[in-house]
């Protein structure tokens, strides 16, 4: 085995073990957090995280097939990030404000303000 050989070897060893960290922390994330959001984040990040590990398998077999599938998963991953903030932005949206009464009838209110 060459010198550059073992240097992918390693490197990709390293990527595996930093995913499966991240993985176990962000399972821990989805199961404690404390908010929708943190869990949403989650849920985007773990698709970020499966990609990632994709990536490293295709790269280890030095096999294009995963590349298909790594976009569609980027594809969902988004959208569904997209949709979790779209409905926690309209849960979260402040009450409207309502005008103040505007004066009717009478001559004052037909000459307008001063």
């Amino acid at each position: 085995m060459s010198a550059p050989d073992t240097a992918d070897r390693v490197l990709l060893v390293a990527a595996v073990v930093v995913i499966l960290v991240a993985g176990v922390l962000l399972l821990y994330r989805i199961w404690r957090g404390p908010s929708m959001l943190d869990r949403a984040i989650s849920l985007d990040v773990l698709a970020a995280l499966i990609i990632a590990g994709l990536g490293a398998k295709s790269a280890v077999e030095r096999d294009p097939f995963y590349f298909p599938i790594m976009l569609v998963l980027a594809f969902l991953g988004f959208t569904g990030s997209v949709g979790i903030a779209r409905f926690i932005a309209v849960r979260d949206r402040p009450p409207a404000r309502h005008a103040p009464d505007r004066p009717t009838g009478g001559p004052a209110a037909e000459e307008g303000p001063r």
